[in-house]
């Protein structure tokens, strides 16, 4: 067990229903296991951009300038505005790690992992930079967010 953080794009696909065309994707990777899924009614595909675990600095943030503060693993909506937010705070701290605990402060909790501004802390900085500057080279498709533990 422990914090588990995600977060993931969602498109829209749009696809005109006409019973004589074969379907216009196929997401079908192995019939054996997915065949049941009939790709003409498939109209999202929700992608995993990000993946931490334990990075309780990220999702304090996340809880505090997304949720409202509200924390009870729900999913939220994150614009890219956020994340762009999120992710000058990311480099702000990268640049001076003395500015780690004004920033983005650790968060204690069940299963959160440490709370010191210590190797690990800064690693997650670094990955959290690399996930969310791909992510946002997407300027279209909405983002969401969820952690549970």
């Amino acid at each position: 067990m422990g914090l588990d953080m995600c977060l993931y794009k969602k498109t829209y696909i749009w696809q005109p229903y006409k019973k004589e065309e074969p379907p216009a994707i196929s997401i079908i990777a192995d019939p054996k296991h997915y065949g049941h899924i009939q790709p003409r009614r498939v109209k999202f595909i929700i992608e995993e951009v990000g993946y931490w675990r334990k990075a309780n600095q990220i999702h304090r943030w996340f809880v505090e300038h997304v949720g409202n503060g509200l924390d009870e693993c729900q999913e939220w909506e994150a614009s890219h505005e956020q994340l762009t937010t999120l992710l000058q705070t990311v480099q702000d701290v990268l640049a001076d790690h003395a500015k780690a605990a004004e920033l983005l402060p650790t968060q204690d909790g069940f299963f959160f992992g440490d709370t010191e501004y210590d190797t690990d802390y800064f690693q997650d900085l670094e990955h959290t930079q690399e996930v969310l500057t791909e992510a946002l080279k997407d300027d279209i498709h909405p983002f969401s967010y969820r952690a549970s533990w």
